[in-house]
């Protein structure tokens, strides 16, 4: 992360996000995870291993099973001063896989 830090980011706010699509909703967009980097950290790295996620992956009825879920990676910079943006990882970077078709 440390690439999104300049002189004018206080901290970031990063956060992975859950994309799939069902039936009902064709688009669904889930929060599962997320941590603030200070400007102050003196690596701007995140190392993580074995994370629980902190929200849950839940959808109305049974309609998440058997989708297919992209992950993704996205920061809002938090500046000094100015206008609050957006960055994400590239599409080449995102991972994905399938949820089960039956749960028990």
């Amino acid at each position: 992360m440390n690439p999104a830090f300049h002189w004018n980011v206080k901290q970031l706010f990063v956060f992975v996000v859950a994309t799939y699509a069902t039936p009902t909703n064709p688009k669904n967009q889930i929060v599962l995870w997320d941590r603030i980097i200070e400007n102050t950290d003196p690596s701007k790295v995140i190392r993580e291993e074995n994370v629980f996620v902190k929200y849950g992956l839940v959808d109305q009825g049974a309609e998440l099973r058997g989708r297919d879920v992209e992950l993704s990676l996205v920061w809002d910079h938090m500046p000094l001063t100015g206008n609050l943006h957006m960055g994400e990882q590239g599409k080449d970077g995102r991972g994905s896989f399938v949820l089960p078709s039956e749960y028990q």
